[in-house]
């Protein structure tokens, strides 16, 4: 037991059994107690009159540790304490978490969004009822859990707006660029039976890390895509979420059962032909997605 733990045991029961008993109990001299309680002041007090210089040199200079801001406390601030000192104080006032240290500078993707503002949502007042078929596609990311609840793996499927039609997905661990360019390669070729060019296409999503980098705006640019940017999030990308939301009611049961991510694979691949080419769509006269694309193309 250290000294102070016996100075506070003391402190703690000298109303009910009295200093001296206690002393003798806990083998502590009378004169420690009186100078822990009465004359010592705690680290943090002895050099309180460093905080201030220590904190502004922390500010001005971020990437000082406590060896170079030792040198900086004594010639500007005339403070001479050892660089022991320095280093237990920038401890015990966390002075290296409040170093002013610079964010990166944004990527030129994220400066293009940023300059564009409200211009990087291609689809803001765009009439919904005006988009053709294959023209916007919605994507993101969402997470699956599986394995009776015990497992989680990442969905992203690509929706197209008009024909409700999931032109490509890919299931994986994560949610990351690895995963989204095998479902965008699905869904070019989806795309390629029925559209000749993939110009002027519009593809929707939020400003996550994988759509604002360079593998999957560089792939989609190449492509001939335009990609738009929703800007508050989910709510600039509803019609993503209501197809999350749906798929994983209707199919909730079937995505537990499966036990690895080979069975969870297969499992959301037979779903999204179900709801490809079986499932019926109110907003598509009760027709499924790929017979009303057919019915589309046959009038046309």
């Amino acid at each position: 037991m250290t000294t102070e733990e016996k100075v506070g045991l003391v402190s703690g029961v000298r109303e009910k059994y009295g200093l001296e008993p206690a002393f003798r109990a806990l083998g502590l001299p009378r004169s420690t107690w009186y100078y822990h309680t009465t004359q010592r002041v705690t680290y943090a007090e002895k050099y309180a009159h460093l905080r201030g210089p220590l904190e502004a040199i922390a500010k001005a200079h971020p990437e000082y540790g406590y060896r170079r801001a030792t040198p900086e406390l004594r010639e500007t601030h005339g403070h001479r304490v050892s660089r022991k000192v320095v280093q237990r104080l920038h401890r015990l006032w966390d002075l290296p978490l409040k170093r002013a240290v610079k964010a990166p500078k944004p990527s030129a993707i994220r400066q293009a969004i940023e300059i564009a503002g409200p211009r990087a949502n291609l689809l803001v007042g765009r009439h919904k009822s005006q988009i053709g078929p294959l023209e916007v596609l919605y994507t993101d990311f969402t997470e699956l859990v599986y394995a009776d609840g015990v497992a989680k793996a990442s969905l992203i499927p690509i929706l197209d707006h008009t024909t409700k039609l999931v032109a490509g997905f890919a299931v994986g661990e994560g949610a990351n660029s690895v995963l989204a360019l095998p479902a965008w390669s699905m869904a070019k070729r989806c795309l390629a039976v029925w559209k000749a060019s993939l110009e002027g296409v519009v593809v929707h999503h939020d400003q996550d890390p994988v759509f604002t980098g360079y593998a999957w705006t560089g792939r989609l640019l190449a492509d001939g895509v335009r990609i738009s940017y929703a800007l508050r999030g989910a709510r600039e990308n509803p019609e993503m979420e209501s197809f999350f939301g749906r798929f994983k009611v209707e199919n909730n049961s079937l995505l537990l059962d499966a036990v690895t991510l080979e069975e969870l694979k297969a499992v959301v691949a037979g779903r999204i032909q179900y709801y490809n080419q079986e499932r019926r769509h109110s907003s598509l006269g009760d027709r499924p997605p790929l017979a009303f694309i057919e019915d589309l193309y046959r009038e046309g």
